[in-house]
């Protein structure tokens, strides 16, 4: 989504008139018994039940993740390599905020034998000197592994070129496209850091109706019909990796062509959503999978600073969104078919409907480990038309976007889904740091005060990070040392880009000021170890 700065229904295409409904509707979950719930992102491979993800043991799992883009463009790797912050304290950053799962999209040029990965500051990131593009990938793996997180592969495009329509181009073949996918299946068999494939992304509607050329779903037309297609892609994935989930995104329009806006009839105008987002016929055309519960549908959704739909201009908005999320993709979780795993939505968050549109959104999916899983576009901030979580030093956070998603994620949790990073620095053992803290001084509303952490471990921590929690009303107000930030009563002291590691025997001291009732940090981490 990071170049394509328009999502657009189909031009000119009636709106269906929806049902409006209350804002803030929560969806109930369509299962009867109360599940078992896993902590993080659950055992070993996940599976469906219902419109649930579970794990290995059957217990709830919800997928809260983010996407890092890069290795779908020319640079065939993770964007913001090219900055001060290590790639895997950009990881560290990640999974602290909650996130614990990446969608990783990807071309299939950064694939093929000879791939290059450009834009990589060597002195940060000397461990990705001379890696393939699936080399770097592979670090990442097992890293974002290391801490109990997943991923998800996404063919984002077929070349870096751009996006395309169909799941294949004069270049890339069906074929290709396919063998791709079963050599990703191979390459990660046995790790089940690797949870599954999104297949394609953003199948759209191209050529004016009835001259159709783009994606339709239940149309029957092999060439054309998403639906058939991925049902093919998925199943050879399958039998490859039976263990994977499949994600299919839905299409724009389901004929595959835009509406004639010229004609002035539109009564035979088509409802039309976001490329991608358009799962309205898959109640009537499932996608038929070879193995039993690995389908999760995948919408994407946004918001105006991507296009501004008709429905954001409509005078009950934002009453009108849980219809029109419903008609789209909600009911097959209402209903109970599949469950929902919304691959992109974002924003700027600069028109204020986009705020109330996030936030009436992630009400939408719902609270708890019931609710729907997703993973929000992005964590880059070079996203032309949504920013991301990272500002632009790829370190700080954008907080109130933060502030809005935070409630719904559930962070990582243990770990051990796949082997050690490769090569490099690694966090200290479990106890192997010590905090301190002084208070400076205190005034009427207010305080200063420094906190020490050592590490006591055996080696360096590179790159650094502290974190404590403050009771509720506690409130950063200025931090030096560090690159000290605050997300609910979470406070987090990042390593500056000059000195980012700390030895062993090493101690840094972060000071700050902050508003409220004095006092001492609690729950002190040295990059995620308790102190």
């Amino acid at each position: 989504m990071e170049l394509e700065l328009f999502r657009p229904k189909a031009l000119g295409g009636a709106l269906t008139a929806l049902v409006t409904v209350a804002a803030g509707v929560f969806l109930a979950a369509a299962v009867s018994t109360s599940p078992a719930v896993a902590a993080g992102t659950g055992t070993g491979y996940l599976h469906t039940s219902g419109n649930q993800i579970v794990d290995s043991t059957g217990a709830t799992v919800r997928l809260t993740g983010i996407n890092w883009f890069g290795m779908e463009t020319d640079n065939k790797t993770f964007h913001g390599l090219w900055s001060n912050n290590p790639w895997r304290g950009q990881l560290d950053t990640m999974a602290r905020l909650g996130y614990n799962t990446l969608r990783v999209p990807y071309s299939n040029d950064a694939l093929k034998p000879g791939a290059t990965a450009s834009g990589i500051n060597d002195f940060v990131n000397p461990d990705l000197i001379g890696l393939s593009p699936l080399q770097i990938l592979d670090k990442v793996i097992d890293y974002a592994g290391s801490k109990g997180m997943r991923i998800i592969l996404d063919r984002h495009r077929p070349t870096a070129a751009g996006q395309s329509p169909l799941w294949y181009t004069s270049t890339v073949s069906e074929a290709t496209w396919i063998n791709d996918w079963k050599m990703l299946a191979q390459r990660y068999a046995g790790n089940p850091t690797v949870i599954g494939a999104d297949l394609h992304n953003e199948p759209h509607a191209e050529g004016t109706n009835p001259a159709a050329t783009g994606a339709c779903w239940g149309c029957g037309d092999t060439t054309r019909d998403w639906r058939l297609a991925a049902e093919r892609a998925g199943n050879a994935i399958l039998g490859v990796q039976p263990n994977w989930l499949i994600f299919v995104e839905g299409v724009s329009c389901p004929s595959g062509g835009l509406s004639n806006v010229w004609d002035g009839d539109t009564s035979n105008d088509e409802d039309c959503g976001w490329w991608g987002g358009n799962l309205s016929k898959a109640g009537q055309f499932p996608v038929r999978l070879s193995v039993a519960n690995r389908l999760v549908y995948s919408p994407h959704e946004y918001a105006t600073s991507v296009y501004r739909q008709t429905w954001f201009d409509a005078p009950d908005y934002p009453a009108n969104m849980p219809a029109i999320w419903d008609k789209y993709f909600g009911y097959l979780y209402k209903q109970n078919i599949a469950p929902i795993m919304m691959g992109e939505f974002g924003s700027t968050l600069v028109d204020p409907k986009d705020k109330v549109w996030l936030e009436k959104l992630m009400a939408y999916t719902g609270t708890g480990v019931t609710g729907m899983s997703f993973t929000y576009w992005s964590w880059n901030p070079n996203s032309g038309d949504t920013g991301g979580i990272a500002l632009d030093d790829w370190t700080n956070v954008n907080t109130a976007k933060q502030a809005i998603l935070q409630p719904y994620l559930i962070a990582p949790s243990g770990g051990g889904t796949s082997g050690p990073p490769t090569g490099g620095p690694t966090d200290p053992p479990t106890g192997a740091c010590t905090a301190t803290y002084r208070q400076v001084n205190a005034w009427q509303g207010g305080f200063q005060g420094e906190l020490t952490v050592k590490n006591t471990g055996s080696g360096a921590v590179n790159p650094w990070s502290v974190t404590w929690s403050w009771p509720s009303g506690v409130t950063l107000g200025s931090g030096w040392n560090a690159t000290v930030t605050q997300s609910g009563t979470t406070v987090t002291a990042a390593a500056p880009s000059h000195a980012p590691s700390l030895p062993a025997g090493g101690s840094v001291t972060v000071g700050f000021t902050a508003n409220g009732t004095a006092s001492a940090p609690g729950t002190v981490k040295l990059s995620g170890t308790g102190c």
